[in-house]
């Protein structure tokens, strides 16, 4: 038991053990002027002797504290966050409150949700913000949030870039989601008719009413088909681009099958378009949209020191790898007013397997086996 407490307002779960009540008082003025978020610090005065860093036990009442490691003398408050942690928490306490950042795409709220069920039953703490894609890179940037799952590339990469050359955000490797894709699309009646290819489509100007179909204003895919209109590529000089909201789009898409008309419009995976609707990607457009149907990935970013500073978390953050008819399947449940994390659940309980993957080499907070422990929570 600690002698005596000199501070009954903590300010964070590091606790640091001097030999004396002026020591203690001015390491209490030295750290609050050296405020660092993920390593705050508790001057305390020592127990029965020992000097250095403890961390607090929010679990025992009696208010012990557990040594870490006895530092060298003049050691700073940077190093802190270097020493090993306790093994029955491999993350501080700092790193209990998961903080994602939600851009607002249902494919990254689904994604988001999971992760964060995950994290909940690790006995973490997981919160998400809603926030625009360069808000949270200015969130991530700044250490106010931790974990963004919906890095699009190459869509978003003119807006990330500078934050990459500055290393102020981490892009973690391999990509979350391989395999999306976005490109002109065209019902399946449509498609058997002969337009397969994005040089078809000025072939068949009469039946499409010389019009595609595209999303909100100011979106990339709009300027790459404006574009195409623009500079007559593939002989589309002429045409007309609607711009809508997604579900605008849709609902005309939905409206042109009813009727059996023609309509080329923007389809992109993940999205449960490609379950409701039977519908074929064109081909031929790697000049406009990219290689491979416009292939894109999406990628997991951080805080630039996330991953060192919270490895059993990090851990999880690396392990997350989704599939394409994955996401499309809980975009549709979150389509259909199914609660973000009621159709995360309902997934991992119909494929439990791919839990092993995702929590491999991951431990709970306080040090336990993390797959044993998600399959618990969650009733499995």
């Amino acid at each position: 038991m600690p002698e005596k407490r000199h501070f009954i307002r903590s300010f964070g779960h590091l606790v640091v053990f001097t030999k004396s009540r002026k020591q203690a008082r001015e390491r209490r003025r030295w750290s609050l002027h050296h405020e660092y978020d993920s390593l705050p610090l508790i001057p305390r005065c020592r127990p029965n002797g020992f000097t250095g860093i403890g961390m607090h036990d929010p679990s025992n009442q009696e208010g012990t504290m557990k040594p870490i490691e006895t530092l060298a003398a003049g050691v700073t408050l940077f190093a802190v966050g270097l020493l090993p942690q306790p093994s029955f928490a491999q993350d501080s306490a700092a790193c209990r409150n998961v903080r994602f950042a939600d851009i607002g795409w249902t494919d990254i709220t689904s994604t988001t949700a999971l992760a964060s069920l995950l994290f909940a039953g690790l006995g973490y703490k997981p919160t998400t913000t809603i926030a625009s894609v360069p808000i949270s890179f200015a969130g991530l940037k700044n250490r106010q949030l931790d974990v963004s799952l919906g890095y699009w590339w190459p869509v978003q990469q003119h807006q990330i870039q500078s934050f990459i050359d500055s290393k102020s955000i981490t892009v973690v490797e391999p990509p979350n989601l391989s395999g999306a894709k976005a490109t002109l699309a065209v019902p399946a009646y449509v498609y058997q008719a002969g337009l397969k290819t994005f040089d078809d489509i000025a072939k068949h100007r009469a039946e499409l009413g010389g019009t595609i179909y595209g999303i909100e204003p100011g979106s990339s895919a709009n300027a790459t088909i404006q574009k195409m209109i623009d500079t007559n590529q593939y002989g589309l000089g002429g045409f007309k681009l609607v711009e809508s909201s997604e579900a605008g789009m849709l609902v005309e898409v939905n409206r042109a099958i009813r009727n059996q008309k023609w309509i080329v419009f923007l389809g992109w995976e993940p999205h449960p378009m490609n379950i409701q609707i039977n519908m074929n990607y064109l081909s031929g457009g790697d000049a406009a949209f990219g290689a491979n149907y416009g292939e894109a990935r999406v990628y997991t970013l951080t805080a630039p020191d996330y991953m060192v500073r919270c490895p059993n978390a990090g851990k999880l953050v690396g392990n997350l790898r989704f599939t394409t008819q994955m996401e499309n399947r809980l975009m549709l449940s979150v389509m259909n007013k199914v609660k973000p994390v009621d159709a995360a659940k309902e997934y991992i309980k119909q494929n439990p397997q791919v839990l092993d993957a995702w929590l491999a080499g991951v431990k709970t907070y306080d040090g336990k086996d993390g797959l044993l422990a998600v399959k618990a929570y969650l009733g499995l």
